[in-house]
């Protein structure tokens, strides 16, 4: 982008998952090679820095041999000679919540050479009585400046206000402003979207040979963007309208091309996760991570793709349409099945030649088997033990939906399979009971018992039924209607509500 003095270069990319599938032979190795290549592309591309979307962790406690991997990798790549050529010039303070309250490259006990930047994911959000997660024992270490951590204040729904990392190149005039927000629970955060001055958003201040209108936006969050449910789910329309660039992190499918958003005038980019954590069709399109260059108000994305991702083919198959299939014969749903697969085995062998290490790849085949009996996939697996990664579930079954009085009910075929039971939650193995809690819903009660088992968070419950005590107070629960409007006579607060305020 012509001056490279006055380019700032960063390497942006999502959904880590260290730590997936670490005690599995086969792919205990997978998400740390996926880092490992990420890291050594923004060496290999000298940028300003590496900027990660959260769920850097697969476990919000992840073993020591995952930390010990995360952090020999870090070091590997951080800490060098390289002079840094960007400088902090917001209050750091402010910007980084821990013991020290500067950007890592500062310390001068340090030399980082490629300062990184995170946010946390649901994965590894902080938990406990001190709120601390897996993220900020690498800020403790100087290898990640952790951001995005917001502190809920006020009664009811909360509030936050949140502040940018302002970024100045040493040499021209390049200013970025980096709005970091961690994950915070879509419900709430939804709500708190529509509250009038819940969130708050702080502009930089004008400055001698620098206005507002020269820093370039850019905002990091971590939040469900599929909108199957409109109150778990963040709307693009929500944010404000200053922005310029949004690196969107969950989403694990690569959608790392800049869309641009209709009448809000910022481009999203979604890089998707680096490693496949759930064998669907969004997961085996081909990983990438983006590389943003940002010259003044302008920028340039290039998408690079990661090679040392495991191969993963996915493909759905339903019986009743297959010619040469017979219902009565089980031998030939098998025949069909293993042509199948090694059509998929022979697709991966031909994308896997242009790569410098071979490896087992992942092979999925959703099959739905209305009229049919279903097969043993841990049976039919057997035959592909040393070709396929995941010889245990190169199947799952499905029925095609019926969408008469239930639609959108989970499939009690695919409810009940031991890889995606651990995915389910409360709300969704109630929902068809049609139960009800007033007081306390079905979801939250859900989280608690999360965040009580999986994070060892011995306030959950308290926290649950206080907050919920609290917006009941706040928000009569009679006030909001079946149309979704406040029973007032009108809707309730638009999203276009959100307040945007400077500091001062």
């Amino acid at each position: 982008m012509g001056d490279a003095t006055n380019t700032l270069r960063v390497l942006v990319a999502t959904d880590c998952h260290l730590g997936y599938m670490e005690k599995d032979e086969i792919r205990r190795h997978d998400s740390f090679q996926a880092f490992e290549e990420i890291c050594s592309i923004a060496e290999q591309k000298q940028v300003d820095f590496l900027l990660l979307g959260g769920d850097l962790f697969h476990e919000n406690k992840p073993s020591r041999s995952t930390l010990v991997k995360a952090i020999e990798i870090l070091r590997r790549y951080c800490l060098n000679d390289r002079s840094v050529q960007f400088q902090v010039v917001s209050d750091q303070t402010v910007n980084f919540q821990n013991a020290f309250g500067h950007v890592n490259y500062e310390d001068p006990h340090f030399n980082v050479g490629l300062p990184v930047f995170s946010i946390h994911g649901n994965h590894d959000d902080p938990a406990g009585v001190d709120n601390l997660s897996a993220v900020d024992i690498l800020s403790a270490c100087n290898l990640v400046n952790y951001f995005g951590k917001t502190v809920l204040g006020g009664s009811g729904v909360g509030q936050i206000t949140v502040y940018p990392i302002l970024i100045k190149k040493l040499q021209g005039s390049t200013a970025v402003a980096l709005y970091g927000l961690g994950n915070i629970r879509d419900e709430r955060l939804n709500r708190m979207f529509q509250t009038p001055h819940a969130v708050q958003w702080m502009r930089p201040e004008s400055q001698e040979g620098c206005e507002v209108s020269d820093w370039f936006n850019i905002l990091v969050l971590h939040q469900n963007r599929v909108k199957t449910n409109p109150k778990n789910a963040i709307n693009e329309h929500f944010l404000p309208r200053f922005l310029d660039f949004i690196v969107w992190g969950h989403e694990h499918e690569c959608l790392v091309d800049p869309q641009e958003v209709s009448g809000m005038g910022f481009h999203i980019s979604q890089p998707g996760s680096s490693v496949a954590t759930s064998l669907i069709d969004g997961e085996s399109k081909p990983k990438h991570v983006l590389l943003l260059e940002i010259k003044g108000n302008q920028y340039r994305p290039t998408k690079i793709p990661l090679m040392s991702v495991r191969p993963f083919e996915y493909t759905e198959v339903i019986l009743k349409d297959e010619p040469d299939i017979d219902p009565n014969d089980q031998n030939s749903v098998l025949e069909h099945l293993d042509k199948v697969v090694g059509k998929l085995l022979e697709k991966s062998s031909k994308k896997a030649a242009n790569r410098a290490e071979l490896k087992l790849p992942l092979i999925r085949i959703k099959v739905d088997y209305s009229g049919f009996m279903t097969i043993n996939p841990q049976r039919f697996g057997q035959k592909y033990v040393g070709k396929v990664a995941n010889p245990q579930d190169i199947l799952i079954f499905s029925k095609a939906a019926k969408r008469a009085k239930g639609e959108g009910k989970i499939d009690d075929s695919e409810r009940l399979r031991p890889e995606e039971l651990n995915q389910q939650n409360i709300e969704a193995l109630v929902a068809e009971n049609n139960l009800k809690m007033e007081i306390l819903p079905v979801n939250d009660l859900d989280i608690a018992l999360h965040n009580f088992v999986n994070k060892d968070d011995k306030m959950a419950f308290y926290s649950c039924v206080k907050y919920n005590l609290e917006e009941t107070r706040c928000f009569p629960l009679d006030l909001e209607t079946e149309d979704g409007s406040c029973g007032e006579g009108g809707p309730c607060e638009s999203s276009s509500d959100v307040t945007i305020s400077s500091p001062g």
